[in-house]
């Protein structure tokens, strides 16, 4: 029996992974099988290339390596995942709740191209992933729109004000907000849930976002 997957999705600093922990937690507490996964998995080999990128060992610039290389580090790292661990729980009815997914290479590899080639790129990324590497899709994705300002206050808090701990797309602000513009485009092509995270000035208390989440998980 299929289980279901639900990915949070969101840019930097929009509070995916602590969302994305908050809700297993609640579905565990109801007595519901539920694996939390996050990419990329830095502690795996598979991540490899995925951290040789974000590290800058093959540009300072991330624009120099292209979307649809860029794209098959993450989707390697997320295959082997999938093979490794948690697959087997999926087809074996499991809820599986991911930080970051596919949606991810929509949002961070698109931005690089020019808006006419996004819709082919967004069809590729699709047949690639889900069809030639057999990944399952997302029954739900839920976006986490937090406001480019409020987001990078929140990733120096976490850094403790060091900019040396920013990876190449933390600290390429011209590049997050083209992530912003191929994020919203990609909401619209693929009917992701969007879940408002911020007043325009500050970010909304942790447990209204998850709430949010919740209930859109709950409604199905």
């Amino acid at each position: 029996m299929q289980g279901k997957l639900i990915v949070i999705e969101g840019l930097d600093g929009s509070g995916k992974s602590t969302q994305a922990q908050i809700l297993v937690d609640r579905l565990k507490a109801e007595g519901k099988k539920v694996t939390l996964i996050s990419y990329p998995d830095y502690e795996k080999p598979s991540s490899t290339l995925v951290r040789m990128y974000l590290n800058g060992e093959f540009s300072e610039n991330p624009d120099d390596v292209n979307a649809y290389s860029a794209s098959t580090f993450y989707a390697v790292d997320r295959y082997a995942g999938y093979m490794q661990h948690w697959g087997k729980l999926y087809n074996d009815g499991e809820i599986i709740v991911a930080s970051r997914y596919v949606s991810s290479n929509a949002i961070h590899q698109m931005s690089k191209l020019d808006k006419k080639d996004w819709d082919s790129f967004l069809d590729w990324l699709e047949d690639f992933e889900y069809n030639k590497l057999g990944l399952p899709k997302p029954d739900k994705t839920i976006f986490l729109d937090m406001d480019r300002k409020v987001a990078d206050k929140l990733i120096m808090q976490r850094y403790q004000g060091d900019e040396s701990k920013k990876d190449i797309h933390e600290k390429n602000k011209a590049y997050l907000q083209s992530c912003n513009d191929s994020a919203l485009y990609a909401i619209k092509a693929k009917n992701w849930t969007v879940i408002k995270c911020d007043d325009g000035e500050n970010a909304r208390s942790i447990e209204d976002i998850s709430n949010d989440i919740y209930k859109e998980v709950m409604e199905g």
